[in-house]
C-alpha cells in the first residue's frame, strides 16, 4: 500500500506519550511509521488530522488521564471533518474493547505488539467508516524493524529487549508486553552505529530489565559484553542504560561500567521498598542487604557514580516498621534522586487483590516523609559538586526559566541537570555541543554554573553540526557552513525524565 493511498490529503498528526522511556521510544517508531505513510507532523497553530495516544497502564491515574483527554477531543473531532483518534500502548493492550465502549469516537485501538499495523488500521477505519481494534497477544515484529523519527539529533534510545520474565505482584507490564525478547548483539550495535553516523554522541540502551539481556539466547554475560562493545564505537561519547533489576545485577556489569570509558557514571537501580517483608510480598527476588551491597560495589569501582531509584509507598500490608526500613535504606543509599510513587491498585495484578490495603491518608503521610528525606539527601549530594569542573552535553531544553535567566541547559556525565550561562563575548553552543564549566551553585535537583570567560570551554561536535543541518532542513534552507546555532533554539524534547522526587 503506497503512502499516497494511505494519506491522499497530506494529513497531519500528533503523538501524545504517557509513561516510561520505552513508550517514548515506541512513539519515535509511531512517528516514523506515520511519516513513511505520508503524514506530516502538525504545527502548534492548527488541530492535527490525527491524534495518537501512546498510553501507560502502570498507575491508576493513567486511565483517568487518557479518558479525560479523549473527552476533551470529542468536540474537537466533531468540528474537524475527517479527524481520527488512535489509542495504543499498554492501556490499550489492557483495556481493549473498554476504550471503544467508553469513547466510541475513537477510530483505532492497537496494542503493544503491533505498532506496525497502525497506518493500515487508520486507512481501514477511514474506508469502512468504523472503529478498528487489533490487539495481538505476542510480538508481531521487533520494534527495531520499524521506521523511526528520532526526537533528538544528539541523543537516542536503542531498545535491546522487550517484555519481562519477572512476576512482581504490583506490575502489569509483563501481561501487556509479554515475555522477554532479546535482539541479537549485531542488530543492536548496527543501530547504535547508524545513530552515531547520523550525528548522535549519546545512546541509552533500553529494556524492561535491561541487565537480563541475553537470557533468550542463553548468554548470561551478554549485557556486560554489549556495554564493552559500545565502548569500541568511534564517536560514541556517552552510553547509558535503563532499567536494571537488582536481582540480576552481576559483577561483570559493574566491571564493564568501570572499564568502558564512554559508559557514564550513572545507575538507575529500582529499590521499590527497603523492607524485606514487603520485597517478599512484591516478589522482588532480592533483599535490602543485597541491594546495598550492589551500591557499595558500584561506588568502590566508580566513586562518583550518581544512583537514582524507584520507590513505592503504601504497598498492601506495609507497616510503619516496614516504612522505617525503607527510610533507613534510602538514608544509606544516598540516592541523587528518587522517583517515588504512592501505591495504587492495578486490576489484574496479585497486589490488587491483597488484604491490608493501606489507607490513603497514611500513604500520603508516609510519602511526604519520604520525599522530605530524599530532598535533604539530594541537596547534600549535589552540594558536593560545588567547585567541580563538569563537561556538559548541551540539550535543546533551556528550562522553564531559560528565557528569564538567559541560561542554557546541559547534562553532566552523571546525568545531573546543569543550567549554565555563556560569558559575554563567548560563542554560544548548539544542542549536541559540549561545554566545560565550574559549578557555582547547587540545588537539590539541579546545578548552576555561571562561568567567567576564562572558566568556559566550548567543544563543538558532530552532533552540533547535525543539529544545524536538521534546523536548516526544517526551514527548507541549506544548512549553514558550521555557523553556530542561536542559543535556546526550540526543539522537540527527547522525553528523558527529570531527576526529581515525586511523580
Amino acid at each position: 500500500m503506497t503512502s499516497a493511498l494511505l494519506t491522499p490529503d497530506d494529513r497531519t498528526y500528533q503523538v501524545r506519550t504517557f509513561g516510561c522511556q520505552m513508550n517514548v521510544h515506541d512513539s519515535e517508531r509511531i512517528s516514523g511509521l506515520l511519516e513513511s505513510a505520508g503524514y506530516a507532523p502538525a504545527d502548534e497553530t492548527t488541530e492535527p488530522d490525527l491524534v495518537v495516544f501512546n498510553t501507560c497502564a502502570v498507575r491508576e491515574n493513567a486511565d483517568n488521564r487518557l479518558y479525560g483527554n479523549l473527552g476533551n477531543l470529542r468536540s474537537v473531532k466533531d468540528n474537524h471533518p475527517g479527524m481520527q483518534i488512535a489509542v495504543g500502548g499498554c492501556l490499550a493492550q489492557k483495556d481493549q474493547n473498554t476504550i471503544l465502549e467508553k469513547a466510541p469516537w475513537v477510530d483505532v485501538v492497537f496494542g503493544t505488539h503491533n505498532i506496525g499495523s497502525l497506518p493500515v488500521l487508520l486507512e481501514r477505519s477511514r474506508h469502512n467508516q468504523q472503529a478498528e481494534l487489533e490487539i495481538l497477544e505476542s510480538l508481531e515484529a521487533f520494534p527495531s524493524t520499524l521506521p523511526t523519527k528520532r526526537d533528538s539529533t544528539y541523543s537516542g534510545w536503542v531498545s535491546i529487549s522487550v517484555g519481562c520474565n519477572n512476576t512482581c505482584t504490583f506490575c502489569i507490564v509483563p501481561a501487556l508486553r509479554g515475555k522477554e525478547k532479546d535482539r541479537r548483539p549485531g542488530e543492536i550495535l548496527a543501530e547504535v552505529q547508524a545513530l552515531v553516523d547520523a550525528g548522535a554522541v549519546e545512546v541509552t540502551l533500553l529494556g524492561q530489565n535491561v541487565n537480563t539481556y541475553g537470557v533468550e539466547f542463553g548468554d548470561r554475560g551478554a549485557f556486560a559484553k554489549l556495554l564493552r562493545a559500545c565502548g569500541e564505537i568511534e564517536g560514541l561519547e556517552r552510553v547509558r542504560f535503563t532499567s536494571p533489576h537488582p536481582a540480576s545485577f552481576t559483577d561483570d556489569v559493574i566491571e564493564a561500567m568501570a572499564e568502558t570509558p564512554n559508559v557514564m557514571p550513572q545507575l538507575h537501580m529500582p529499590l521499590q521498598s527497603g523492607s524485606d517483608k514487603v520485597l517478599k510480598d512484591m516478589r522482588r527476588s532480592y533483599r535490602s542487604k543485597k541491594f546495598l551491597g550492589i551500591l557499595d560495589k558500584v561506588r568502590d569501582r566508580i566513586p562518583h557514580a550518581a544512583v537514582t531509584t524507584d520507590i513505592i509507598v503504601g504497598f498492601p500490608g506495609e507497616t510503619e516498621e516496614d516504612f522505617q526500613d525503607t527510610l533507613a535504606v534510602v538514608e544509606a543509599s544516598r540516592f541523587s534522586s528518587a522517583f517515588t510513587f504512592q501505591y495504587s491498585i492495578r486490576p489484574g495484578t496479585p497486589a490488587g487483590e491483597m488484604e491490608d490495603q493501606v489507607p490513603k491518608h497514611i500513604v500520603q503521610e508516609r510519602f511526604e516523609r519520604l520525599t522530605a528525606l530524599q530532598d535533604r539527601i539530594s541537596a547534600e549530594e549535589t552540594a558536593k559538586l560545588l567547585g567541580t569542573r563538569q563537561e556538559l552535553l548541551v540539550t535543546n531544553q533551556p528550562g522553564s526559566k531559560g528565557a528569564e535567566t538567559g541560561r542554557l541547559a546541559g547534562r553532566a556525565p552523571d546525568n545531573r541537570l546543569v543550567h549554565f550561562s555563556v560569558p559575554a563575548g563567548e560563542q554560544a553552543p548548539r544542542p549536541g555541543d559540549f561545554v566545560t564549566v565550574t559549578i557555582t551553585e547547587s540545588h537539590p535537583y539541579h546545578l548552576i554554573a555561571d562561568p567567567t570567560a576564562q572558566d568556559y570551554l566550548l567543544r563543538r561536535s558532530r552532533s552540533g553540526d547535525a543539529w544545524d543541518r536538521a534546523q536548516a532542513e526544517s526551514c527548507g534552507v541549506p544548512a549553514p557552513g558550521g555557523a553556530a546555532g542561536a542559543a535556546g533554539t526550540a526543539g522537540v524534547s527527547l522525553g528523558m525524565p527529570s531527576l526529581r522526587v515525586g511523580s
